[in-house]
Order: structure tokens, then sequence, then C-alpha cells
């Protein structure tokens, strides 16, 4: 009988100290990598983020004042639903003009523009922080 219980107390002081060194390595694994981050390698494996933009072509580059033309393009990154803005250059800052599209499905956005201010017209659509690059509108 003593030596059933020495048995099974050895079994169970055996399955306790495997544990205790289970969880040993574990800690000194999780302490050795905060310590060092990860390699370049395992970094570059890494999914890229997301990125975003928008592309812009209008439908000329030349009309009258307060003659309608189309600014269409396509976004990657930015969420179908959300609104484009356009923009003018005025006197060196951005103005958002009262022009807005929603994004569809696909990423593309076509947005009907009439401009009144004559001469060379520097104008971006924007999402948020994302714009597109800067094209011209010459209004007669």
């Amino acid at each position: 009988m003593i030596s059933k219980r020495r048995s099974v107390r050895t079994a169970v002081l055996g399955a306790l100290g495997a544990a205790s060194l289970a969880l040993a390595g574990t800690a000194t694994a999780a302490a050795d990598t905060a310590s060092h981050p990860a390699s370049p390698a395992a970094v570059a494996h890494k999914a890229p983020a997301a990125q975003t933009g928008i592309t812009a072509t209008p439908s000329t580059t030349s009309v009258r004042a307060w003659q309608l033309f189309r600014a269409t393009g396509k976004t990657t990154g930015i969420t179908a639903g959300s609104k484009v803005t356009l923009q003018q250059k005025q006197h060196g800052t951005w103005v958002s003009l009262p022009a807005s599209a929603p994004v569809s499905r696909d990423g593309s956005y076509s947005l009907g523009v009439k401009l009144g201010l004559k001469g060379k017209n520097d104008l971006r659509i924007v999402n948020g922080r994302t714009a597109s690059p800067v094209f011209n509108i010459t209004v007669r």
C-alpha cells in the first residue's frame, strides 16, 4: 500500500514538474520576443496597409462660364458610399466647392461640375486627407 501511494505521489510530482517547466519555457519565449523585435524579414511578410488613392479625369479642359462638365475617376481604399468633394485653389488655398458625389461599390465616382471663375482653375477631388492629382479647367 505504501509503495502504491509513493508511485502516485511520484507521478503527480512528475506531472507538476513538467507543467512548471513548460510554463517557464513559455515565459522565457515571451520575454525573449519582448526584448528582441521581429526581424526585418519577418516584418516584410506582413500584409501592407491598404493605400488610399483617388484619380480624377475631367470630360474637357475648357468650358464656358457655368457650363456643365464631368469629373470622373476611381478610388482605392475608400469605403463605398463615402463622399468625394471637389476643391478649387483660390488665392493659394484649397476651398471645398458644393459639389460632391458618393463612391460606388467598385470605387468609381462621377461628379457634375459648373464653374464661374474665369481663367485657369486648379481643381482636385478629396476624401478626408486623400486627394487626387491636380487637374486644370480653363473657363472662358
